[in-house]
């Protein structure tokens, strides 16, 4: 306080003509002090500084007696003259200028103090808002053309204090937001309608009486702006406790509409400038709490901020701006008759028939956040399978990398660029030393099918041994060493370079979990495989084997197994693959690669989806030795490889991996979620087996414990009644009885808890039928 309760009641009676008794009270920005007079009449008296700006100061004074004309009067402060006749009394302390007014005292309760907010108290809110923004389109003062920080139109400022969040998971969330704010508010700001607005309607500034709204004070933020930032900015503290806060908008909303009609495309914005507001509050509050400011203004909504972010970004943006536009009278944006039959007809015949679709009734997606999905019919879904968006769909830090570098330069590696060496460097560092020259492609399909020309060039060998049913990918190589392609339906069949040894599942195989010296048993079977050979006089160039078994059915390998495979294979001569193209870059929690978890080195390291979060791109990591067989006069380029795009968005990737300790993450929420599924598995008899590690898990349905019979097709009935939750999954394994999860790291542990629920409920659904 610049100024003591002593000095104010001397200041009230020398300025104003005033005989009381003075309460300082806490404010924001200005010293506000309670002033109590003998006969019980208050006031209160309002000191702003000097970098407040004198013409601001002004223009709220001017702003508050102009509404005192309306037909609102009575329901804001009015501003007492002083002596002098003045409604502003400058005052001068320690050389610094100070600006006073005096104001009459409003009665009633906040909005913070109400027991419950009803439909009629939010209605009302509607109503006074509406109102008031109506009257104020005739108001201008020159004062309150100004730059402000918490005008959300300048919602991009506070970028400059995201940072100050220290949980990851809140900086993502309010960071995201911000993206939306400029790709989907900016564009529009110019067709929005402007003016003076008191841009800080929140739940300690409105004032109620006998269950409606009574009164408004603190006009401080004031500002010439565009006008639906007010509704947005009251909506969002109206809704800050609500259990349906999107409901609770539209109550609001409807209200205001009736007395000052919303134009669609302000209607449409309505959504993000909630948004961004939340997220600019939130933002401030951590840079407050890192200057260690004790003002318990700076951190009044902050943690109903938070929440109310959590609730807001599992609400499809589509169906917000519909129920918005509907309250309002307008037709809405949703038309859930429309089948997408148009669409699927034009894709059948533009497009290759044998591109799948999946569930029953396809989906279009429309937008991603983070671990959500939004579809066209304003529905939201919980992505639980799509592990190339690794870091998150859309992830803010990502996409503004991504938009600054391909604004600048995209072109190919003839050329000197910073980028593809800087991520070699980074990329390498999270592996084992002698793995370290880089080659980057544009998929995991491309990557295998380097790296196996890598290990012929090396080895002058031409035969590949693979597990049965992997997958490797969709170039022609890949496929031929892919058994889950070519043992199926119109698959060509095995070639006769293709060698196929059994996957070692400890469910289903030859050796279970019971069994101790699994891996070394799994792993003898390729020893005598290499004999065999061997003997034919047929040598082996490499061993290609995921670190854990995605189409084979989710499978993680059996302890010691990569250690004595690699053991035989390079014993026989031959080079050994890793390809990590699912599951790599912390998924699996405990350690960065899947390989480290067999405590094993790879002589190529095989890298895709993840690698750029959707971005394509693909790396294949090898030993200088063979690097250097493969250096043997014929040129390699690769017109897409390493492009300063493409190298921009794997070094993100790597980034936010560490920034946000999303490996830490997966292995703290995967063990959370498998032990939510062991527990099912003790109330349902349909789940044989729980496995994985991190974020890559496996639940294989069975419809007899003992016998083991895959739960086909009641795992496709599973599948499309969580999708019917807002859950997405899928099956893999070759009898495609295994619900696979592999969700963006970012998938929360309320997603767990939320994922493990609607099972459990919908097996007890199935089990019913």
């Amino acid at each position: 306080m610049i100024f003591s309760e002593r000095e104010i009641a001397g200041i009230a009676k020398s300025e104003y003509g005033l005989e009381v008794n003075v309460k300082a009270l806490n404010g924001y920005e200005e010293d506000n002090f309670l002033m109590t007079a003998d006969s019980g009449e208050k006031w209160i008296l309002k000191v702003a500084s000097e970098k407040q700006g004198r013409w601001a100061v002004e223009g709220q004074t001017a702003m508050m007696s102009y509404l005192s004309g309306t037909k609102l009067a009575g329901k804001f402060p009015e501003v007492k003259p002083d002596l002098g006749g003045a409604l502003l009394t400058t005052l001068t302390k320690n050389e610094e200028v100070f600006f006073l007014r005096v104001l009459t005292f409003m009665e009633g309760t906040f909005w913070y103090q109400c027991q419950g907010h009803t439909p009629e108290l939010l209605k009302s809110l509607g109503k006074f808002l509406g109102g008031m923004d109506k009257a104020l389109e005739g108001f201008v003062h020159p004062g309150l053309y100004r730059t402000l920080s918490w005008d959300l139109s300048n919602g991009r400022d506070a970028l400059k204090e995201i940072s100050f969040i220290q949980d990851p998971h809140k900086r993502r969330i309010a960071n995201y937001f911000l993206l939306q704010f400029e790709t989907e508010v900016l564009p529009q700001l110019s067709e929005l309608r402007r003016s003076v607005i008191h841009n800080d309607v929140n739940d300690y500034n409105i004032l109620t009486n006998n269950g409606e709204v009574s009164g408004l004070i603190d006009f401080g933020d004031a500002v010439y702006t565009a006008t639906i930032h007010n509704l947005a900015i009251a909506c969002t503290y109206a809704i800050l406790y609500q259990h349906d806060p999107l409901k609770a908008a539209a109550l609001v909303v409807e209200a205001y509409h009736k007395e000052h009609p919303l134009t669609t495309v302000e209607i449409d914005v309505l959504y993000y400038l909630i948004a961004t507001r939340l997220s600019i509050s939130v933002a401030r509050s951590a840079f407050n709490a890192a200057q260690q400011s004790n003002n318990e203004h700076h951190f009044l909504t902050e943690g109903a901020a938070w929440s109310l972010l959590e609730k807001w970004i599992r609400i499809n943006p589509l169906y917000a701006a519909d129920l918005f536009r509907r309250c309002c009278g307008f037709e809405g944006v949703i038309h859930r008759q429309d089948d997408h039959a148009t669409l699927l007809s034009d894709r059948q015949k533009y497009v290759g028939r044998n591109l799948s679709i999946s569930y029953n009734t396809p989906l279009k997606i429309q937008r991603g956040a983070l671990q959500y999905l939004y579809d066209d019919k304003g529905d939201t879904y919980i992505d639980c399978v799509n592990n190339v968006s690794h870091i998150g769909h859309n992830h803010p830090v990502l996409v503004r990398a991504m938009q600054k570098q391909i604004a600048t330069l995209n072109t190919n590696t003839r050329y000197l660029h910073d980028g593809i060496v800087e991520y070699a460097k980074a990329l390498t560092g999270m592996l084992p030393d002698r793995l370290r020259v880089c080659y980057f492609v544009n998929s995991g399909s491309e990557a295998n099918d380097l790296a196996i020309r890598m290990a012929r060039h090396f080895t002058k060998r031409n035969d590949i041994i693979v597990l049965d049913h992997a997958y490797h990918g969709t170039s022609t190589l890949a496929i031929e060493m892919s058994p889950y392609k070519f043992d199926s339906r119109g698959g060509s069949g095995q070639k006769p370079y293709i060698h196929k040894v059994e996957s070692p599942d400890l469910y289903r195989g030859r050796l279970k979990y019971t069994d101790q010296n699994a891996g070394e048993g799994y792993a003898a079977s390729i020893s005598d495989m290499l004999e065999s050979l061997r003997v034919k006089g047929v040598e082996v160039a490499a061993f290609i084997c995921e670190t854990l078994l995605g189409v084979g059915g989710q499978i993680p390998l059996p302890e010691g197994y990569l250690k004595n495979v690699y053991q035989h294979v390079r014993r026989y001569g031959g080079v050994c693959i890793a390809d990590e193209v699912q599951v790599g870059f912390g998924r699996v929690g405990e350690k960065f690669w899947g390989f480290e978890l067999q405590g094993v080195v790879p002589d190529i390291v095989v890298m895709g989806k993840p690698i750029g979060n959707g971005h394509p791109l693909a790396a294949v990591v090898v030993t200088e030795e063979i690097a250097g067989a493969f250096d043997n006069g014929l040129e390699y380029f690769n017109t897409f490889g390493g492009n300063p795009v493409s190298m921009v968005t794997g070094l993100t990737v790597l980034k936010v991996i560490k920034e946000e300790r999303l490996q830490q993450h997966a292995l703290v929420t995967g063990n959370y979620l498998m032990d939510l599924f062991r527990k099912l598995r003790e109330k349902h008899a349909i789940i044989g087996d729980v496995r994985g590690h991190g974020l890559f898990i496996g639940v294989e349905l069975v419809k007899d414990l003992k016998t083991r019979e895959p739960a086909v097709p009641e795992i496709d009935i599973v599948v499309e009644l969580m999708k019917q939750r807002g859950f997405l999954l899928s099956t893999d394994g070759p009898l495609h009885n295994v619900l696979k999860i592999k969700p963006p790291l970012v998938f929360s542990e309320q997603n767990a808890k939320d994922l493990a629920t609607n099972l459990d409920e919908v097996l007890a659904e199935l089990s019913k039928l």
